[in-house]
């Protein structure tokens, strides 16, 4: 029988719950955008703009994480990850509350792009947090952990909802949520590992390219993004126009993509630590593959919605596993190559929506999504470049 000292228990004890702040901290991330996502109605009648604006509008989160993201290792490095982590959040968190104030399309893309930088250095600081956390305990948790995300989008969308329907001011809604979010945030981020840069680490650039090794890694996520971002945007659309479905079915294959993509998070760590990082993303991009192609070749809804679900479940993984990657590739500074990938992944997400309709518009949609196919089968030639993901390495926690 071996026996466990106590400071050895100590510790363990320590990592589970810096491991369950850490998921607490993502669902609230998450929770944000859910709240801002089902009131976008509301804020597009508030600011009196059109469908055109509206979409102008929409970009600008996206430009402000891609521009903000790589000022977020600076900023961990100064104040610490666990202060940093704590202070973006609570920006994140409370910038919910401007895009509701905008009372017309100039203002409101200002503050979409304020919105937009506070939730990427806070993504860049929480994921670097995720990473670590996963090489202490020396097991796959980062899909899990954005999991936690989704499930904070679906609280967050369903509180939208509520207020929705019952026809409650988007102001007074994001202030209430924007408080309860900022309270929850500051009160779990107490508890989630503190990585402080060595004295004689030199401090990163404010902003910087990102490094050659995040281009690589970058390129996989940015092909699951891209296939995220097509079927989240246009798999509606692409059931209602392509196959003449009803609009009630097609919004619902939405939300199953959705509740896909989350189930799939959840579940997927169990998976990469059976069979590793590399073998799990191309089992996806073999999954995903087949999806695009029922969805291209569908001749009925329901094979599409199958071919869409297959997609989800191929692609769920990958972003997880592309920060993982990047914070274990062995680089200098963990939250400058996580913001590297997260810059080049995240633009796929920014282009997306409008590379699919431009395709779409001098083609058909049918053709857009042989691209997403396309795309889709490139996890599987460049999984290899994750193979780092499958590498934590356990150690004993700093306090």
């Amino acid at each position: 029988m071996s026996l466990v000292s106590a400071d050895t228990e100590t510790d363990r004890q320590s990592l589970r719950r810096a491991r369950y702040a850490v998921a607490a901290v993502f669902c609230v991330h998450g929770a944000v955008t859910g709240n801002f996502a089902t009131r976008v109605p509301w804020i597009q009648d508030h600011a009196s703009v059109g469908a055109g604006q509206l979409g102008l509008a929409l970009a600008f989160p996206a430009i402000g994480a891609a521009i903000a993201m790589p000022m977020a290792g600076a900023i961990t490095h100064r104040f610490g990850a666990r202060k940093a982590m704590r202070g973006l959040l609570a920006l994140w968190t409370l910038a919910l509350t401007l895009p509701a104030l905008a009372p017309n399309v100039y203002t409101l893309c200002a503050v979409l792009f304020v919105y937009g930088c506070t939730a990427g250095m806070s993504d860049v600081a929480m994921n670097a947090i995720g990473v670590e956390t996963e090489s202490r305990l020396g097991r796959s948790i980062m899909s899990s952990l954005h999991g936690m995300w989704s499930v904070g989008l679906l609280i967050g969308s369903g509180v939208g909802t509520i207020a929705a329907h019952l026809d409650v001011d988007a102001r007074a809604q994001f202030t209430v949520a924007a408080v309860v979010l900022t309270a929850i945030g500051l009160v779990v981020s107490r508890w989630v590992l503190n990585v402080e840069a060595a004295p004689d680490e030199h401090p990163p650039p404010h902003f910087a390219l990102p490094p050659k090794s995040a281009w690589l890694i970058g390129a996989v996520g940015f092909c699951a993004v891209f296939a995220e971002g097509a079927s989240l945007d246009w798999s509606a659309v692409y059931l209602e126009d392509e196959l003449d479905t009803s609009a009630g079915l097609a919004a619902a294959s939405t939300t199953a993509f959705a509740l896909t993509m989350a189930v799939a998070r959840l579940a997927g760590d169990a998976v990469v630590n059976r069979f590793g990082a590399v073998r799990t993303v191309r089992s996806g991009g073999v999954l995903a593959t087949f999806g695009g192609l029922m969805v291209v070749f569908a001749p009925h809804p329901a094979l599409a919605m199958a071919g869409f679900g297959c997609m989800g479940l191929g692609i769920a993984v990958v972003v997880p596993l592309a920060f993982a990657a990047a914070g274990h590739s062995g680089g200098p500074n963990t939250s400058q190559a996580i913001a590297g990938v997260a810059t080049v992944t995240y633009t796929s997400g920014l282009i997306a929506p409008s590379a699919i309709g431009a395709v779409a518009d001098a083609t058909s949609l049918v053709v857009s999504f042989g691209l997403v196919t396309l795309l889709a089968f490139g996890l599987i030639a460049g999984a290899n470049v994750l193979r780092s993901a499958s590498r934590p390495v356990a150690e004993t926690p700093k306090a």
